[in-house]
């Protein structure tokens, strides 16, 4: 047959480990695992290079030769070996090659894409006890044994913006119908994604200041709006360009559905007045720290930016959500974007409360005069 003279390699996305005395080998770029016995490390090994069925025949010949196409088969269909000039192929590589500085470690965000989720929000609650661990929960506070306590000051701080809006921030899952205005949502990407000026460094040129913290001043995050209820503006996906201050259109299709799809059908979602889908650009990082202890820091710096995002969402006198329950390939495929170099993390979403509170309609004076005089190096 045909096939049997294609050259197959072993996957280099690949890990093996024990689990309960059982042998396992994990792709981690196509998620599958399959279990094995040790001579399949010695399978794998010979197809270190490009090999076909007729030489593996050879190489083991103490096997009948049923058995190794069998064999070969087998580990095909399970991500183990791939044929050249395949799909599978061209993405193995291609994370083995932009990756190399942070694998395997780094095979953790691949494993952990498109989980399968469950909606739970309708079940009962003696159905949700019974998937439920049989232990006791652990304890939510902890308290060191032994160690002397020293009582600190009262609690007592100052009637001030900072603090109200401190204290006024939680997760909303009810949002009204009203529609988002486009000032709002301009406001929102500004102080939370917005470029506010610039650093210089003798060693690594001109880095961007934003209003959350990121490793080296790397930046790696980017933001793309999902504008569903947002007076004045299409509905669908744009890029936010965050030293032009500026939306990019990438479509003008963006529905409920859609929402409710990308937040893994959580039915919240599909009532929001937008989303912020959040990405890394990971070579920003990888460029300057090669180990992978890093791509926490990118993990860190999405989440200082989410939390910055809920507390001007509510200073706005917004909804604000966030959400790591997502469909990570349908979201880079409708952006656009490989999911290698760049994926997607995050979630945050905002909608007018259910309540009758209103949002705020502008600026502070002082950032007013921020947005009236720019950095001289934003363009």
């Amino acid at each position: 047959m045909r096939e049997r003279t294609i050259p197959l390699r072993r996957a280099r996305c690949l890990f093996l480990y024990w689990r309960d005395g059982q042998l396992f080998f994990h792709n981690f770029a196509r998620r599958l695992t399959v279990s094995g016995r040790p001579v399949t490390c010695d399978v794998l090994d010979f197809f270190n290079g490009w090999r076909t069925y007729q030489e593996a025949i050879a190489r083991f010949a103490g096997y009948s030769p049923r058995s190794v196409r069998s064999a070969l088969t087998q580990l095909l269909q399970r991500g183990l070996l791939l044929r050249k000039d395949s799909p599978e192929l061209a993405q193995d590589s291609r994370i083995a090659k932009e990756w190399s500085a942070w694998l395997p470690a780094g095979s953790f965000h691949f494993s952990t894409k498109d989980a399968a989720y469950v909606d739970r929000s309708n079940w009962s609650l003696d159905r949700l006890k019974s998937v439920m661990p049989k232990t006791a929960q652990p304890k939510i506070l902890k308290t060191v044994k032994g160690a002397k306590k020293m009582l600190l000051p009262r609690r007592a701080f100052p009637d001030s913006e900072f603090i109200r809006v401190l204290m006024t921030r939680k997760t909303h899952r009810r949002f009204s119908k009203q529609e988002l205005k486009l000032e709002t949502v301009s406001q929102l990407l500004s102080l939370v994604w917005g470029v506010n000026g610039y650093l210089h460094s003798p060693r690594f040129g001109k880095l961007l200041h934003k209003t959350s913290p990121s490793a080296g001043a790397r930046h790696p995050g980017e933001v793309y709006l999902m504008a569903l209820r947002v007076k004045g503006l299409r509905g669908g996906l744009y890029h936010y360009h965050p030293a032009r201050h500026c939306l990019e259109t990438i479509s003008t299709s963006a529905t409920r559905e859609k929402a409710w799809l990308y937040c893994a059908r959580q039915d919240f979602a599909k009532n929001a007045g937008a989303l912020f889908l959040m990405t890394a650009v990971f070579p920003r990082t990888m460029w300057k720290y090669h180990l992978a202890r890093a791509y926490r820091v990118v993990l860190l710096d999405a989440g200082h930016l989410c939390q910055t995002f809920c507390l001007v969402a509510t200073w706005l006198g917004l909804a604000p959500f966030c959400t790591a329950a997502l469909k990570d390939t349908l979201i880079e495929e409708d952006l656009g974007i490989d999911g290698i170099r760049e994926s997607v993390l995050y979630i945050a979403g905002v909608g007018l409360p259910a309540t009758s509170v209103r949002a705020r309609q502008g600026f502070s004076r002082s950032a007013d005069r921020h947005a009236a005089n720019p950095s001289k190096g934003e363009v």
